[in-house]
């Protein structure tokens, strides 16, 4: 089985192509940066994996993704090679976008500075959740177990249930 699962954040923005022909078909390439879990001194913190994605992920990096961008992607890996101008043989390996999706809320995605979260004008003031007793807690209190309350008769609202 070949099948790769990344989380990671693009080092720059998609570099879109599309095929010529009958059939135009739209390829992004971009490279993520994968963080390790574990360091040994003098070895780098992340991973630099090249991917390319075709078609209609192809388009959806085109039109959503930037550098910056926190992403989950899962995929296969293609490895190749091709002889460059110099006649030297090149290897490749790519990992080939079967899905992609977002891993960070738009919010989050525009406090990233590389890494480092912007400071805010405003001083942020921390309070303690309200802890009341769990026999009288009303709807949207926090009770002792950090779960709300759910009042009594919200199943006849939900449109899921």
């Amino acid at each position: 089985m070949n099948k790769v699962v990344l989380m990671g954040r693009l080092t720059r923005n998609p570099d879109v192509r599309y095929s010529q022909g009958e059939r135009t078909t739209c390829v992004a390439r971009y490279t993520l940066a994968v963080n390790r879990r574990f360091r040994r001194d003098g070895e780098p913190d992340a991973d630099f994996i090249n991917c390319v994605a075709f078609g209609r992920q192809g388009e959806f990096a085109e039109k959503y993704l930037k550098q910056g961008t926190k992403i989950v992607i899962s995929g296969r890996i293609q490895t190749g090679s091709y002889t460059n101008r110099e006649g030297v043989r090149v290897y490749t390996t790519d990992i080939v976008v079967e899905e992609q999706d977002f891993a960070e809320s738009k919010a989050s995605a525009a406090s990233y500075s590389g890494g480092y979260p912007q400071q805010s004008s405003q001083p942020v003031q921390p309070q303690a959740p309200a802890r009341p007793d769990p026999a009288g807690a009303d709807a949207g209190q926090v009770m002792d177990n950090d779960f709300m309350a759910i009042p009594d008769g919200i199943e006849e609202e939900l449109p899921f249930i």
